[in-house]
């Protein structure tokens, strides 16, 4: 072979090298910058949007911005009362108005409009001797309690197929964490002593769902067909209980 053309060839040879090692390379930028982006869109997902702006307070109707669904105030209107509520926590709530013996005073984003687009709120909780805040989910939110008087017994169930129990009893000061969505409780075993604890929930709206309010209290109610085979009682057994004052301890 000439000289020439195997000098032609070498470079060939090397161009071709060089040409795919910078498509390989390519391709892994793509990748990585792939694997960036989806981590990124799962936290995103995972929580209450980032705030836009220092803050987001709810304001007039008449405004047009609207953030997690709440009207935003320009920057500039925002006054201290937007992230300010005289709320009382320091003053106990009256649990006698309902079955299960408690009350939650939730302060979120309808209370306090600055706290639209922080992704944050707060709940006391007040428990009668043997009240019990009843099993319910956040649909969005984690939740993380500590007990401030008293002593409380309380748990979550894992998702399917496992449903795992975990539970625990609280004296004052510990702390117990209920991930989102997961059914999970509260009860005062002192048949003597109220319990008082403060919860802080990862949304300005966690939102609330009691298993026996939604269940057998619905409106309209589910048919007791459909519930007699999914708890696998009789009929009359299901009319019983949707027949029940299913109170909210909500406030």
């Amino acid at each position: 072979m000439f000289p020439d053309a195997c000098m032609d060839k070498k470079l060939n040879t090397y161009l071709q090298v060089t040409t795919s090692a910078r498509e390989k390379m390519a391709s892994s930028y793509f990748l990585l910058l792939t694997a960036v982006l989806a981590l990124a869109s799962w936290q995103a997902a995972a929580s209450d949007p980032s705030p836009l702006q220092a803050s987001a307070s709810q304001t007039a109707a008449h405004e047009v911005l609207l953030v997690n669904g709440f009207v935003c105030k320009d920057p500039k209107d925002v006054k201290a009362e937007d992230f300010f509520l005289a709320a009382r926590l320091d003053v106990p709530r009256d649990t006698k108005t309902n079955k299960v013996g408690s009350n939650v005073t939730l302060l979120n984003v309808m209370r306090i409009p600055g706290l639209n687009t922080l992704g944050i709120s707060l709940a006391r909780i007040d428990y009668a001797p043997l009240g019990e805040n009843p099993p319910h989910t956040h649909p969005r939110a984690t939740e993380i309690l500590t007990v401030l008087e008293g002593t409380l017994y309380v748990g979550f169930v894992t998702s399917n197929p496992d449903n795992k129990f975990l539970s625990k009893e609280l004296n004052k000061g510990d702390v117990f964490v209920f991930p989102q969505g997961l059914i999970h409780f509260q009860f005062n075993p002192n048949p003597y002593k109220p319990a008082v604890a403060i919860a802080a929930l990862s949304s300005q709206n966690p939102g609330a769902i009691t298993i026996a309010n939604a269940v057998f209290g619905s409106k309209p109610m589910i048919s007791d067909d459909v519930l007699a085979k999914a708890f696998q009682v009789e009929k009359n057994t299901v009319d019983w209980l949707q027949a029940q004052f299913w109170a909210d301890n909500h406030n």
